[in-house]
């Protein structure tokens, strides 16, 4: 059996607990509970009027509104939902940064994995349904979206079994995964986001061309945003294994981090003009304080689209 303490850390859940994780767009679930569904029915919160058609049953005609204007009309509500979150982990082998990562120090695999038992332990503790995809260059395991607490821990044990190891490639795995997820729902990815900038954004069009809530958690180490290194150092490259670069680092610090921050700038513009919600997150971020802050400010902006 899985430890599933080593990704339910108290400390991030407790500060979590009573924030909610709402979708901004309308979206469509399996069980009434609080989000509403796109879907017309009779129950729940009024939401509309329409012209009344023979076999609407009689009890929804709004006779005040026939009073009006001496035709029928038929009241219309909207069903409260579930939210369906289907979380997206990196599994590829970058994620594996810094390997020789101890207690002292997550890396990202370890660091991204937290932060995705923690958005599914605050779903299903909500009573909303939670699924988890593990992606490299194709999917390498997959959880259908549950609200079943037991869920959490087949979560914990998918997680455990998997070892990055491959190359990152998004431009066919997410138009995929978009594909396949054919219900409106809140996606999350949570990746180091290493790889072709232009097939990320494609993939997030495709997400929200399906009309799926999207949130993006950026995950990079301490390392490959301040580039603290000074002696003379031998790079190698994690998915491409042959790359080796034995370098000056304080000769390319400068250029270095211009790019990093090009990078990112890059990708919170893409996310900003295609409605999706980012967030760069460092390792060296205490998990409890990145991931209250990052669901206190998406709370602020959902509840100030209302």
């Amino acid at each position: 059996m899985a430890d599933t303490t080593n990704y339910f850390h108290p400390e991030v859940l407790n500060k979590i607990r009573r924030l909610e994780l709402r979708a901004q767009h309308v979206v469509e679930g399996f069980l009434s509970g609080l989000h509403k569904s796109p879907y017309k029915g009779f129950s729940i919160e009024f939401a509309d009027r329409r012209e009344y058609v023979p076999g609407d049953d009689l009890r929804h005609i709004d006779w005040r509104a026939y009073a009006k204007l001496d035709r029928f009309v038929i009241k219309e509500y909207e069903v409260e939902t579930n939210l369906r979150t289907h979380i997206l982990l990196d599994a590829s082998a970058s994620m594996r940064y810094p390997e020789d990562a101890d207690d002292s120090r997550m890396n990202k695999w370890t660091y991204a994995s937290t932060l995705a038992a923690s958005l599914a332990y605050l779903l299903v503790k909500q009573q909303d349904g939670a699924g988890l995809t593990l992606f490299d260059s194709a999917v390498r395991a997959q959880l259908p979206v549950s609200a079943n607490r037991a869920n959490l821990h087949r979560m914990v044990e998918m997680i455990e079994g998997t070892a990055p190891e491959k190359q990152t490639d998004t431009k066919v795995l997410f138009r995929y995964l978009a594909d396949h997820f054919p219900r409106r729902s809140m996606v999350v990815i949570i990746s180091d986001l290493l790889t072709d900038v232009d097939d990320i954004v494609q993939g997030l069009q495709r997400f929200r061309f399906g009309r799926h809530d999207v949130l993006v958690l950026h995950v990079l180490d301490r390392d490959e945003l301040e580039f603290p290194f000074t002696d003379r150092t031998l790079f190698e490259g994690m998915e491409e294994v042959d790359l080796e670069v034995l370098t000056d680092p304080q000769a390319l610090r400068t250029a270095y981090l211009e790019r990093v921050q090009a990078f990112v700038s890059q990708m919170r513009s893409a996310c900003l003009n295609n409605r999706v919600d980012y967030a760069l997150i460092s390792t060296a971020d205490p998990l409890d304080v990145a991931l209250t802050r990052f669901l206190a400010d998406r709370m602020h902006r959902t509840r100030s689209r209302v």
